[in-house]
């Protein structure tokens, strides 16, 4: 574990100390991992009212084309990810992920047009390679802008969008994955409708030095609370979403990960611009003959929470493991423990019975559908 002398801190972090947060190490930066009321309260919080998250360790990356034209941008990147950028237009954002030559998945990220430039929302945990990797492939038609002196924050719940029209009203018009340039709080803010929770809501990218000032604006309406990365994980973990390093990663394809559908027809075999990307050969074969292995969710049986890295079995003797948890933990929403895991194809169908092997003994879940709550994005 780093010292805590090491670690970087975002704009908010004497808030967070304010606000009597319990702070960790996270993708080398001192982070709140939960407030007094405790991970549990915050999910339901989050899920009741609006729950406000410092994201601000996370990368943000302009990729400004030197001829000025976007379409040169949405070009050199659409080599490096899987996805159609060409085709997204201004003012809207789309989820990506880089892939390797072997067709895993190097990072997951969002992707904004923003009109003359990409706007890029990258893991924390790989936001320096990432940037490495968009320097080397991208540099010679695109300057990398690197927004050290941004803060991003996400406020998340059915609350959510009152908060923000009270702010901001013309956010009442936006729509999931709409991207604006919006003044809040006498802030020039970069403002997406999107999320990681599964809940309607914002994420909100901010002047580094009026990031506290938008914070404050926010916490003032009695809906709004902090919330931890404590939470943040449960909550993404009941709506079905990927945490890269566990349910992504350098071994597995988009196609395994199931989150194929983020690769758009007009990149897939048949397409105007098929290939071209990292991986392309296996990743594509995937798409159309199947993959041997699948990420699914999975029910545990029990109250007893079933966590990442637990192996799956096919019965309680075999020796052998077929698949592995790669995360779980309680959800506060549906008051019992949830997961996911890569488990082979044919055994990927609803209601088959495998068992995780937790503390030596071997426990039935239940293969199920994603996400374990109904998301309530506003379309």
């Amino acid at each position: 574990m780093a010292d805590s002398t090491d670690l970087k801190t975002t704009p908010l972090h004497a808030m967070h100390s304010a606000a009597g947060a319990r702070m960790v190490p996270f993708a080398g930066y001192d982070m709140p991992v939960q407030y007094a009321p405790g991970v549990l309260k915050e999910h339901l919080h989050t899920r009741a009212k609006a729950g406000l998250f410092d994201v601000s360790h996370m990368g943000q990356v302009e990729l400004r084309p030197k001829d000025g034209m976007v379409e040169t941008a949405a070009r050199a990147l659409e080599t490096l990810v899987p996805v159609d950028i060409l085709g997204l237009k201004p003012g809207r954002q789309r989820y990506a992920l880089f892939t390797n030559e072997e067709g895993g998945v190097m990072d997951d990220l969002m992707v904004a047009n923003r009109g003359d430039h990409l706007f890029l929302v990258v893991n924390a945990a790989c936001k320096a390679a990432d940037i490495d990797h968009l320097k080397r492939h991208l540099g010679e038609s695109c300057d990398i802008v690197v927004r050290d002196d941004r803060a991003l924050l996400a406020l998340q719940g059915p609350e959510a969008a009152r908060i923000m029209a009270g702010l901001a009203p013309e956010t009442a018009e936006m729509r999931f994955m709409d991207v604006r340039d919006i003044e809040i709080a006498g802030a020039g803010c970069v403002v997406s409708r999107s999320g990681y929770t599964g809940e309607d809501g914002f994420e909100i990218s901010v002047p580094g030095d009026k990031a506290g000032d938008l914070a404050s604006a926010l916490l003032e309406d009695g809906d709004t609370e902090w919330i931890g990365l404590g939470a943040r994980d449960s909550l993404r973990l009941e709506a079905g979403l990927c945490l890269y390093g566990n349910d992504l990663d350098a071994e597995t394809t988009p196609v395994e990960s199931n989150v194929a559908w983020a690769i758009q027809k007009v990149r897939r075999r048949g397409g105007a611009r098929e290939g071209g990307f990292p991986g392309a050969g296996r990743i594509l074969s995937q798409l159309s003959d199947g993959a041997s292995r699948r990420r699914v969710g999975l029910k545990p049986r029990g109250r007893a929470p079933v966590r990442a890295g637990a192996w799956l079995f096919a019965d309680e003797k075999s020796s052998d493991a077929i698949g592995k948890v790669t995360s779980g933990g309680f959800g506060p929403s549906v008051d019992g423990p949830v997961a996911m895991g890569l488990v082979p194809t044919e055994q990927c169908g609803e209601d088959t019975i495998l068992f995780a092997e937790v503390r030596g003994k071997r426990l039935p879940v239940a293969v199920c559908a994603l996400p374990f709550v109904k998301q309530t994005y506003k379309r």
